[in-house]
Parts: C-alpha cells; sequence; structure tokens
C-alpha cells in the first residue's frame, strides 16, 4: 500500500514539530510538504530543529494545496488557521485532520457542508490524547448517576481560548445524559465576578492557565455522601500524536466530517 502524503501546517510550533517527529517514525506516511509564515522555498531539513525532510515550506497555503500532491493536510494551529486551511484543504480534495478549538457552529456546519459535498473525509478533534477521549466518555457515563458535575481545565499560559475544546465537548456528552439544573445554593451570589466560572446548563467550567503545564482536566461528580473525580493528564505533547496517527489513517476511509476522535475509536 502506497504511504499516505501529508502536509503539515505550522512546522515549527510546538504541536507541528511533533508531527513530524512523529511522521519520521511512520513508515506509512511521506510528508510531501509544510505550511508556515516564515521560510517560503525552504526544505523542512533546513530549518534546526525539525527532522531532516526534503519537503519545502510554502508560505502560501492555497498555493502549496494548489501544487502539492497531498491525501492529507494535518493541522494543530489556531482556530483562524485551521479554519482557513481546512476550507482550502476541502476545496482541493485533500482531507483535513485539524487539532484545535475554538470553531464556531456556524463554521463547523459550513465545513461539514462542504466535507459531504466534495465526499471527502474530515477530522476535527478537540483532543486528539486518547486518554482525555476516554475521560470524556467516562464522564458521560458516570454523569447518568452523579448529575452535579463540575470541570477543572488547566493549561499553559499560552493556550488563547478559555474555556478549552475539551472542556467544552466533555460539557455537551454530559449534556446528552444530564437534564439542566442549578447547582449549588439557590441563593448564591457571587462577590467577585467569575468566581464560580464559566456555565453551561448549570455545570461550572474553570479554567486554569500557568506556566509549567501542558493539558489537564478533572470533571469532579458530587453525590449523597460521596464524590467521584475522573482526570486526565498530558505531560507531554508527544501524548497527542497517537490520535493524530489514527485520524489521518482513518480519514482516508471517510467520506464526511466527524468531529471528535472517539467517533473513530471502536
Amino acid at each position: 500500500m502506497a504511504p499516505i502524503k501529508l502536509i503539515v501546517a505550522g512546522p515549527r510550533g510546538r504541536m507541528g514539530s511533533e508531527a513530524l517527529r512523529m511522521i519520521e517514525k511512520e513508515e506509512g506516511f511521506h510528508l510531501v510538504a509544510c505550511i508556515d509564515r516564515k521560510h517560503d522555498g525552504y526544505a523542512v531539513k533546513d530549518i534546526e530543529t525539525l527532522p531532516s525532510f526534503e519537503a519545502l515550506i510554502y508560505e502560501d497555503a492555497e498555493a502549496c494545496l494548489s501544487t502539492v500532491e497531498a491525501d492529507v493536510l494535518i493541522d494543530l494551529t489556531t482556530p483562524e488557521f485551521c479554519y482557513k486551511h481546512t476550507k482550502l484543504a476541502l476545496e482541493h480534495n485533500v482531507r483535513p485532520v485539524i487539532g484545535t478549538t475554538g470553531f464556531t457552529q456556524d463554521q463547523l456546519d459550513e465545513l461539514t457542508e462542504l466535507a459531504e459535498s466534495k465526499g471527502l473525509g474530515a477530522v476535527i478533534a478537540p483532543n486528539f490524547a486518547v486518554g482525555a477521549v476516554l475521560m470524556m466518555q467516562f464522564a458521560k457515563w458516570a454523569a447518568k448517576y452523579f448529575p452535579d458535575v463540575e470541570i477543572i481545565e488547566r493549561h499553559h499560559d499560552q493556550k488563547r481560548d478559555a474555556p478549552s475544546g475539551t472542556a467544552v465537548k466533555t460539557a455537551q456528552l454530559i449534556q446528552d445524559v444530564r437534564n439542566p439544573h442549578k447547582q449549588g445554593h439557590e441563593e448564591e451570589k457571587e462577590t467577585v465576578e467569575g468566581a464560580r466560572g464559566a456555565d453551561i446548563d448549570g455545570m461550572k467550567i474553570h479554567s486554569v492557565r500557568l506556566p509549567g503545564y501542558v493539558a489537564h482536566q478533572e470533571v469532579v461528580f458530587g453525590g449523597m455522601s460521596q464524590s467521584l473525580t475522573i482526570k486526565h493528564d498530558s505531560v507531554h505533547r508527544e501524548s497527542f500524536m497517537s490520535g493524530v496517527k489514527l485520524a489521518a489513517e482513518q480519514v482516508m476511509k471517510l467520506d464526511l466530517l466527524v468531529y471528535g476522535l472517539e467517533n473513530l475509536m471502536e
């Protein structure tokens, strides 16, 4: 079987460079290009700290997708660029694998419609760590029996969106099995605005942003005389790569957009 031909956006970023190292180890993958804000026309191997790939770097995403024959675009950058790149990829018959958060529902609807009209697979995942996906699924199961729940997510201080996409996705999964209701004392009042966090159907979400973190989440349930905490920690960005690999392989078999890695896991 021929290797899957990949383009990676943001190769100098912490996630993008980790994706390159993953591709370097996989015989079934072949890097054909990168999209970056700098170094147009350079080979990846010419950039210090990056793996020794001959693939060229393009500053113009449309020029890259128009010129290079590719199967899959991996983009683990920011919502602003991911939306643009996802749309361009689909328009050029390249399957996108997207690992950022912050898409609006209108954007997701538009990309879903475009993927279906083209008959192309696409994967957008709030979190590519398999353990984080399991944590979300376990939380949904637990919420059937513990409807009082709060989510605490901790990330590095360079993360732009809050709450995280993983926290929002977790809350959405819990919404499927939990009736909306206000938690805490009925006369509860914040003496400092925001002290109780964001609110989704009465669930509270708390975001922490500090140096030293990568990606961490706790889903805390409270019941009569007991509590339950489901926790996941990513201590290195390598933890996301098994999910990226799975998505890049599975997207070749899809003809529609899939949101969430759990939909690719048995």
